[in-house]
């Protein structure tokens, strides 16, 4: 059906165009995923000037770029609520909060690359001094102060005072911390972080990390929430424990979806929002979209352009 019989016209350009005005060069093109997230522009708009519960998932990848910068000033900014994501994503912030990542490429030589101590995120650089000895050096004397503390922790409550011990302004954590806004990675042990975590309960059995504790928290969160809205960048366990618990409420109200991923290998990753109102994770009713693409092009044209006319 055509959409409200809007004609297909032509993207105009003209110099010193904004970022806001592209979008709605965008909007007006009619296709393909420039039009795509031309309307993922104009739900999370609506989404940020609504009063609900507001997720931000993504995966630790994305942190490793400069697309950072872009999650934490949706964070400083306090336009999401709730942030649920991977292992990794606490890895690279720590770890850039104190190192540099470097500049690479996809067609490196991986086995001199290991040779010199030197890790490859796809065209990042991330040797082993600015990674797993930043972890060791910062992670491990802070579990021993917060172990003093108390002996049992949520997941959570970890991350948060992580990010009240980083003094860093470009750290995701920081902001975290700062505005209060929770940090759920239910894949806690997936990564350097929880490979401390390991470590440090290994030298002090009686330290528990209580992961049933984060998810009574969803459920309240969840519960008291009027509406809810997702940003989801990029799929898998962080993707699958925001759509999951929204389920418990009937389904998200608003959905944002990005995603690189293919759809017909029945993956979380590449599965299109329309298949989680199957399930009951989307409401029937829901203003959602799917935008295909690379994350790390989209989402600073996305949160730019909206950061200008909220």
């Amino acid at each position: 059906m055509m959409e409200d019989h809007l004609p297909v016209e032509d993207i105009n350009l003209w110099e010193n165009m904004t970022v806001a005005q592209l979008m709605d060069e965008f909007y007006k093109s009619g296709g393909f995923v420039a039009k795509h997230l031309a309307v993922a522009e104009k739900i999370l708009l609506k989404m940020f000037k609504e009063e609900n519960t507001t997720f931000l998932s993504f995966p630790a990848c994305i942190i490793a770029t400069g697309t950072r910068g872009v999650i934490k000033e949706l964070v400083k900014r306090k336009l999401v609520d709730v942030i649920i994501t991977t292992c990794g994503t606490l890895d690279h912030d720590i770890a850039r909060s104190f190192k540099n990542y470097y500049h690479g490429s996809f067609l490196m030589d991986d086995v001199e690359l290991h040779r010199k101590g030197v890790n490859r995120l796809g065209n990042v650089l991330v040797p082993n001094e600015s990674y797993g000895t930043v972890m060791e050096n910062f992670v491990l004397p802070l579990l021993e102060e917060l172990y003093q503390e108390k002996k049992k922790w949520g997941a959570r409550e970890l991350i948060a005072e992580v990010g009240k011990k980083l003094d860093d302004d470009e750290s995701i954590l920081y902001w975290a911390a700062k505005n209060d806004i929770p940090i759920y990675v239910p894949g806690i042990t997936d990564g350097s972080f929880g490979a401390q975590l390991w470590t440090f309960r290994e030298m002090n059995p009686d330290f528990q990390v209580d992961v049933l504790q984060d998810e009574h928290e969803l459920a309240d969160i969840i519960f008291e929430a009027k509406k809810t809205g997702a940003l989801m960048i990029g799929g898998g366990i962080s993707k699958h424990h925001t759509i999951w618990w929204n389920q418990f409420r009937d389904g998200l109200d608003y959905a944002v979806y990005i995603t690189t991923a293919v759809e017909w290998d029945g993956s979380l990753s590449g599965a299109r929002i329309r298949e989680a109102i199957s399930w009951g994770k989307v409401r029937e009713d829901a203003k959602y979209v799917t935008v295909e693409g690379d994350a790390t092009v989209l989402l600073p044209l996305l949160i730019s352009s909206i950061l200008s006319k909220l």
